[in-house]
């Protein structure tokens, strides 16, 4: 094992701006510092807030990085006084857009409590039980068909491999046909990617793919709603709770919650797990020599080393403390689970990646509990583990050689592009 804990550049706090794109777009070392610092400062620090240039909506008051995990955990669990209902991500928004782009993730109880156990219903054990033989079919189909079309042994591994299969599993779970595979990536891929100049870089623009996207899902949910199929799009749309069903508007924004945050946060784990793989090839070696008793661990190892969503809002719905700290009513506070992930008071040797490490304490890659810990967290383990074992079976010795073409974005970890080859 790679012990791991790097010589990190020095940092001053005064010149620290979370707020600032350059800062995420620059090296990876610095944000590591960076993040370093502010969980070694006592209390917390506050940010002011930017937008979108021509976003028609001003900067919000600021907010205060919860960098440590322990700050983390407990802000995540305690909805009552730390609430999403005024908006999960960091600007100010009308809550109606809140809800258009966050759904359930921008609500409180009681809303928030029932759509969260509608579309449960379709994100039951028994439902992931039954999908686990869709998802190996699908990581042999996409293992096979990358042999096929590439017979130079190379391609690029995150729209062959790593995107493919959540977008094909979720697309066949929602009953989505194959021929609209492409556009539903391309809506994924724009809608996370703001601020990133392949993508994104305009207000107008993400706001018309949105619609493009919401106007797709209410007619795919009423069309289920009348004719059932056999797909979750038809159990949610057809789901009950006290005589309440979800409205075809309330599908088309969970819709899009639903398949950017099941195509992308996946997509990235298994990016990033097979890049620490190839860099770390003595784990890569132990997880393939007993792949069932190390599976586990791996894939947790794999979600707290990516992190692949770099944060979230909570605003304070009363004068409160976190650790100490006072935080007033109205006060924003923003949990940065990268930070959270890296925690030295948590994680022994926290720069290490380590598919032995214990499953407790937690990573928070799924966020840190509480109402709104991602529905979909099972389901993506059995991706990534799936996924990895059909490398494993076929293409043991599939390995990263190329440097990774990172997302310019402060919300996703993401990798746009990273080569990779096999013998």
């Amino acid at each position: 094992m790679t012990n791991a804990t790097p010589s990190l550049p020095e940092v001053q706090l005064d010149q620290i701006d979370l707020s600032d794109m350059e800062f995420w777009a620059g090296p990876r070392e610095v944000r590591e510092a960076t993040f370093k610092k502010l969980r070694d400062t006592d209390g917390l620090i506050h940010f002011e807030e930017r937008v979108l240039e021509d976003a028609p909506f001003p900067p919000g008051a600021g907010y205060y990085a919860l960098t440590r995990h322990e700050d983390i955990w407990a802000v995540s669990r305690n909805a009552k006084v730390f609430c999403s209902g005024q908006g999960s991500n960091i600007g100010d928004l009308p809550q109606e857009m809140n809800e258009f782009f966050g759904s359930m993730i921008s609500m409180d109880d009681p809303k928030h409590y029932r759509l969260r156990s509608i579309v449960s219903k379709g994100f039951t054990p028994k439902e992931i039980t039954r999908l686990h033989q869709l998802v190996v079919d699908k990581a042999v189909e996409i293992i096979g068909r990358i042999e096929e079309q590439f017979p130079e042994k190379s391609c690029d591994f995150v729209e062959h491999v790593a995107a493919a299969l959540p977008l094909e599993i979720i697309c066949d779970m929602m009953g989505i046909p194959s021929t609209d595979y492409a556009q539903i990536f391309k809506w994924t891929n724009t809608i996370l990617g703001v601020g990133d100049p392949d993508f994104v870089t305009s207000y107008d623009d993400l706001m018309a793919h949105a619609l493009e996207m919401f106007t797709y899902a209410q007619a795919l949910g009423e069309d289920r709603r009348a004719n059932p199929q056999d797909d979750i799009t038809s159990v949610m749309m057809n789901a009950e709770v006290d005589g309440e069903q979800l409205t075809p508007q309330e599908f088309g924004s969970f819709f899009i919650l639903l398949v950017v945050a099941g195509n992308e946060t996946t997509r990235n784990s298994i990016t990033h797990g097979m890049l620490a793989l190839t860099q770390h090839p003595e784990q890569r070696k132990l997880l393939y020599s007993d792949f069932d008793t190390h599976s586990k661990n791996a894939m947790e190892e794999i979600v707290r080393w990516a992190t692949p969503v770099i944060h979230f809002r909570r605003t304070a719905t009363e004068d409160t403390e976190v650790n100490g700290f006072p935080i007033k009513q109205g006060e924003k506070v923003v949990m940065f689970y990268n930070s959270g992930n890296r925690d030295e008071r948590v994680f022994e040797n926290p720069y290490t990646f380590d598919i032995t490490r214990d499953l407790q304490p937690t990573q928070i890659g799924f966020g840190a509990g509480g109402p709104h810990f991602c529905l979909g967290a099972n389901l993506a383990r059995v991706e990534m583990s799936v996924m990895f074992d059909e490398i494993r079976k076929r293409v043991p010795n599939m390995r990263m050689t190329g440097e990774p073409a990172y997302l310019q974005s402060n919300f996703i970890n993401g990798i746009k592009h990273l080569q990779c080859s096999w013998d």
